[in-house]
């Protein structure tokens, strides 16, 4: 059998398995598919070259599917619903949270390990990380990933677990158990709500594990919203706002 068919092989065992699982550790296909962590990576980087081989469902379910934080999941699964629209609040106020993240980024200093939130202020935050400076960077959503992974000067360290398509994040307890082992000097937390007297929300409750441990970790917790989320209260209650060294917002 050749190289190429081999492959293609792989793949359709691969779309077997995630349509039957949804989500899947990349260990644990690699194991089912009797092949490398490697080999898998390899055989999805070229599955747009040789899609085409592949019955048509199975090609649907492959071009669907990303791998990142050890995971393979559908970038097209939606993992429940909120008052919270990714797209929606991607377009909302842009400019107030570009100058937010702007103060908040001349927070950051050389060699400091920083832990930069989910949403979409954030992403603004992750294109103004200062070049050179050897930072580290500790996420859990897919677009400040994105954003990251390409800088050579950045180390770059991802939590997987559960993709949440709604919120472009992960959750799980293997992120947890990896924030525990890391000491974080400047933690950026996003919110959806900021209120005086029920505190500092979200929408979504699986965030919460993720920012309590985060602030925990960190040495020095900011808060770095746009100024519509005062007086708001979301689902999702995670802190106090006195648990902020200082709240960057426009």
């Amino acid at each position: 059998m050749s190289r190429t068919s081999r492959r293609d092989e792989r793949l359709t065992e691969l779309a077997a398995l995630m349509e039957k699982q949804g989500v899947m550790r990349l260990r644990d296909a690699a194991a089912q598919l009797g092949v490398s962590e490697m080999t898998i990576r390899r055989d999805m980087a070229q599955r747009d070259l040789n899609g085409g081989d592949l019955a048509r469902s199975d090609s649907d379910v492959l071009k669907g599917l990303n791998c990142l934080g050890g995971y393979i999941f559908s970038a097209q699964d939606n993992n429940g619903h909120s008052d919270y629209s990714l797209d929606h609040e991607s377009d909302c106020h842009a400019g107030a949270k570009a100058q937010a993240c702007a103060e908040a980024a001349a927070m950051i200093e050389e060699h400091d390990t920083i832990f930069i939130d989910c949403g979409t202020t954030t992403p603004h935050l992750a294109r103004l990380v200062p070049e050179n400076k050897s930072v580290t960077v500790v996420c859990y959503s897919l677009n400040v990933a994105e954003i990251l992974s390409s800088r050579e000067d950045v180390r770059l360290i991802v939590l997987g677990g559960l993709f949440h398509r709604s919120a472009a994040s992960f959750s799980g307890e293997e992120g947890i158990e990896t924030l525990k082992k890391i000491i974080i000097n400047k933690a950026f937390i996003s919110a959806g709500g900021v209120h005086d007297e029920h505190g500092v929300t979200c929408s979504h409750f699986h965030e919460i594990p993720v920012k309590q441990m985060a602030i925990a970790r960190a040495m020095d917790s900011y808060l770095v919203v746009d100024g519509s989320k005062f007086g708001k209260v979301r689902s999702a209650p995670f802190a106090q706002i006195m648990q902020f060294r200082r709240i960057f917002s426009h």
